[in-house]
């Protein structure tokens, strides 16, 4: 969009937030870069120019703007509506893989030589991955600099910099202030990081729609690793470097994010992982404009605006859940998610709710004895040979994956029919445009509507609805009253 100059300056003109992380506009008066949304009064047009991501603007020379902080907008929906090299490197790299591995290791994950996804990323984002890995180490710093009171160094090697001196200097280069005078500028209320504990704010462009995307988390949570507690919904987390949890709270303009980590190196992924969850770098404008053309999903839109697709913060753990799930109630489902945590999760304690384990990873789930699973004869199959493909790693679902890539293998597996293999699309992949046309509870609500009700006819119909069919999903799920579409009382 950033090379779209006239419908870049109308959207900085009218301070527009519904392009907050789309694109970025740098002053070449002030050499300040802004989100289109920033409050101050605009600059010239002939004083502005665009850029896509904010280490294009920091590689031009360019610092934040101190007052609408572009570096805390919400990230380019992009990221989470494609499965290019492009859009799964951005997914990667949020997901730290350049911090732990490098740019070869995201290479490796990408399956493409380093030159090759330099190039890539340099033509479509103007930074390199390492220029984009520091963009995000300096916004973790920030965050941690202004919400904690944690000593600098601390949070030097939290954000993931190698060095004081580097993290002094990036600093300095990106927000035009030390980070001793970033904090001195922040309102004498920190609390104290006890514990590795954070309070943090989860911005999203809005409308959001809470209920059926916390519903949902609500009414499959499995007993140990989910919990509804005091408002907010409550879960364990593995992590590269430890293990954390994590309770968030819905709120008008953003989601309260309370993160126990044990580990603070773990804090870029953890944020980014939950961000991924609540579907929160969504662009609810396109997807609601596009729904509505539809004049008998129109009402739904209209009813809901801003429903997001609930989604995981472990691809591999959902497509396990996946398979518990089949042809059984949600109760049932959780029932068996249950067993599995309690007899090969990792305990882990939980002052301040009701969370014992993190759910196992297929690692640990690879030599469990399928005769002590309580499933029929056909699904111990199926999940222990997605177990093993996923534990050998002929099988991957993370942020790297292909979406059609990953729905051809789940496919050559046994037990796994077009609904086991979209559902996973859809909530562990994000693919946005994934879609259930044989779901029992999707067919009824489409009959309800006027719509075709037929699998192959419904299908057709929804055509006009690409690529959000994950997105017009979740408004036909709503119809029933089902426990998924209602946050407890």
């Amino acid at each position: 969009m950033h090379t779209d100059t006239e419908r870049c300056v109308r959207a900085v003109q009218s301070k527009d937030a519904r392009f907050d992380g789309w694109f970025f506009t740098a002053v070449v008066t002030t050499r300040i870069y802004c989100r289109p949304s920033c409050p101050v009064v605009p600059p010239k047009p002939e004083n502005m120019t665009f850029y896509p991501s904010a280490a294009a603007c920091q590689q031009a020379g360019f610092r934040a703007c101190k007052r609408c902080r572009p570096d805390s907008s919400p990230g380019s929906p992009e990221w989470n509506q494609r499965a290019d090299l492009v859009a799964r490197a951005m997914r990667l790299i949020g997901d730290g893989v350049v911090d732990r591995d490098g740019v070869p290791g995201l290479a490796t994950r990408l399956g493409y030589s380093t030159r090759q996804v330099e190039r890539h990323l340099r033509a479509e984002l103007g930074a390199g991955p390492l220029a984009l890995a520091r963009a995000q180490r300096a916004q973790t710093a920030r965050l941690l600099i202004e919400t904690t009171t944690l000593p600098m160094a601390e949070i030097a090697f939290a954000a993931g910099f190698a060095s004081i001196r580097t993290f002094n200097d990036t600093v300095r280069e990106v927000f035009a202030l030390s980070p001793g005078e970033l904090r001195a500028r922040v309102p004498k209320r920190l609390p104290a990081a006890a514990g590795g504990t954070l309070t943090l704010r989860l911005p999203f462009r809005a409308p959001l729609h809470p209920d059926n995307l916390f519903g949902h988390l609500i009414a499959t949570a499995v007993p140990g690793v989910e919990e509804w507690r005091d408002g907010a919904y409550r879960r364990t987390l593995g992590l590269p470097y430890g293990h954390g949890i994590v309770a968030l709270t819905p709120h008008p303009d953003h989601i309260a994010c309370r993160l126990s980590l044990t580990d603070l190196r773990d804090l870029t992924i953890a944020i980014s992982r939950c961000r991924r969850m609540l579907d929160l770098d969504a662009d609810p404008a396109a997807v609601d404009g596009q729904l509505r053309d539809d004049p008998l999903l129109a009402p739904l839109v209209d009813k809901a605006p801003g429903r997001r697709v609930p989604r995981t913060v472990d691809e591999a753990e959902f497509a396990v859940r996946a398979v518990l799930g089949q042809q059984v109630s949600t109760a049932a489902a959780r029932t068996h998610a249950a067993r599995l945590v309690a007899a090969h999760g990792r305990p882990v304690e939980d002052p301040d709710g009701g969370l014992t384990h993190l759910f196992p990873t297929p690692e640990e789930l690879a030599a469990l004895d399928p005769e002590t699973l309580a499933l029929p004869r056909s699904r111990r199959t199926t999940l222990t040979t997605l177990v093993q493909h996923l534990a050998d790693g002929s099988l991957r679902l993370g942020p790297e994956s292909d979406w059609d890539e990953a729905r051809a293998r789940l496919t050559e597996l046994p037990g796994f029919g077009p609904w086991t293999v979209e559902v996973i699309a859809m909530r562990a992949l994000g693919d946005p445009d994934a879609f259930l046309p044989s779901d029992l509870g999707i067919r009824r609500a489409a009959q309800e509507l006027g719509l075709p009700h037929t699998p192959a006819a419904l299908t057709a119909r929804a055509a006009a609805w690409r690529p959000w069919r994950a997105y017009a999903v979740q408004h036909l799920w709503a119809t029933d009253a089902h426990p998924i579409n209602f946050i407890p009382a």
